[in-house]
């Protein structure tokens, strides 16, 4: 039986436009090699950030390019290490670890199918340390799904000016939208000064150039660029440069559009499954990105389902892992292909008891 995981929320190989890249690097090897194969800014690729800086419509010196949009994340914990930040609840378990691991106190604050509720936001500011920012992905969440509606984000920008607030904005799965018109980000609503502005290229180009960025205050811009300069001595100007001449060419629209084809086409598959093969649960209904939020029925323990699900070759990662509730688990459609998410979701459904009538 071949194993199906619904565990990496990573793109499907055909994703990945292979050729287009070798190409690329090959252009900024002939062109540019003693520049991007030698030490650079800490602060990453000038063109690069210079083309960030024009999306976002702020000074290319806000900009800084990391090893990841997570490095970023890592820098950030650092400045902030012992402090208090509030997180949405169900979150992206990476950060909760990073956070954990600098001693920072993280509260958790309640979501639900449109994102995460502002009227819990300002209670938790009520209490406690001012934090010193809040961490929300309010688009296409890692891991639910699901996005923040327009009247909550400005509700989110208010409370942020109300409270002298920082919120970082976490946006990798954005642009990977199948259907809807895309809300404005935080980021845009709030004109650049509450919020911090991060995302990737790795969900959208490939996730080995490992090439994410932060747009920033400029003191904070400062600060964290020295944190990278403690970490290492230079970043990874070739694949910087890569990305660049990938965008300065054009590619990143043709490839969005093949991008959400291919993965639009697995999240039809597997919400077809779902409602063919659980229609006694509930999951989110989200128009992109990698993930759907899955609720088995109240008495169903997700970690004791992954187990025997493992032994019937599907694995995905149960809900607990990003504070969810024990019946919950992240499905990643993104990299199956859609018969395997159709067999995948067969082979777990037959595992789930559906409820007791009462």
């Amino acid at each position: 039986m071949d194993p199906i995981s619904f565990a990496r929320g990573v793109p499907a190989p055909e994703c990945i436009p292979v050729e287009e890249l070798a190409d690329c690097a090959r252009e900024v090897i002939e062109r540019d090699g003693a520049t991007v194969l030698s030490y650079g800014p800490a602060g990453g690729y000038w063109p690069l950030r210079e083309w960030i800086g024009e999306r976002h419509g702020v000074d290319p010196g806000r900009v800084l390019v990391t090893n990841g949009s997570l490095q970023g994340m890592v820098f950030l914990a650092d400045r902030f290490a012992g402090k208090r930040v509030i997180v949405e609840s169900p979150t992206y378990d990476r950060p909760l670890k990073i956070l954990a691991g600098r001693g920072v106190d993280v509260t958790a604050v309640a979501m639900d199918d449109e994102g995460l509720d502002p009227d819990a936001l300002a209670h938790a500011l009520q209490s406690g340390e001012k934090p010193a920012f809040v961490y929300t992905i309010p688009t296409f969440q890692n891991p639910s799904g699901r996005t923040l509606t327009p009247d909550r984000r400005r509700r989110l920008v208010e409370l942020a000016h109300e409270h002298d607030l920082l919120v970082l904005e976490d946006d990798p799965y954005g642009l990977v939208r199948f259907e809807g018109e895309p809300p404005p980000t935080l980021f845009e609503l709030d004109g650049g000064n509450s919020v911090i502005y991060s995302s990737s290229f790795s969900k959208t180009i490939a996730p080995g150039v490992r090439v994410g960025y932060f747009v920033l205050p400029g003191p904070l811009e400062q600060e964290l660029e020295a944190l990278a300069v403690s970490t290492y001595i230079t970043p990874v100007l070739l694949g910087q440069a890569t990305v660049f001449e990938f965008l300065r060419r054009g590619n990143l629209e043709p490839n969005l559009e093949r991008v959400r084809s291919l993965l639009g086409t697995r999240r039809d598959a597997m919400l077809e499954a779902l409602e063919l093969e659980l229609p006694f649960a509930r999951w989110s209904h989200p128009e992109g990105g990698y993930f759907i939020w899955l609720e088995l029925p109240a008495h169903t323990d997700a970690g004791a389902l992954l187990e025997r699900a493992g032994e019937a070759g599907v694995t995905f990662v149960k809900g607990a892992d990003f504070g969810g509730a024990s019946n919950t688990a992240r499905l990643a459609f993104s990299f199956v292909s859609p018969d395997e998410i159709r067999e995948g979701v067969r082979r777990l459904a037959a595992l789930v008891a559906p409820p007791v009538p009462a």
